[in-house]
């Protein structure tokens, strides 16, 4: 299966959930297709293919 993270391709095994993409949510969001999902959906949330999933980490500083 082929998802798109941060605009780049990869390959991974069907069935992915997003806590195997992304396991501790602290400071995490992320986007499947464009929109939100809740830290708390992430183990209900499987991914399929050619998904595009945006990862955003929080960092301090200014």
């Amino acid at each position: 299966m082929q998802l798109i993270v941060n605009g780049e391709t990869t390959q991974v095994h069907d069935g992915l959930r997003l806590t195997d993409l992304v396991p501790d949510p602290r400071g995490v969001a992320v986007a499947v297709n464009g929109s939100v999902v809740r830290a708390a959906d992430w183990s209900r949330t499987r991914l399929r293919d050619d998904d595009r999933v945006e990862v955003v980490t929080a960092h301090q500083g200014g």
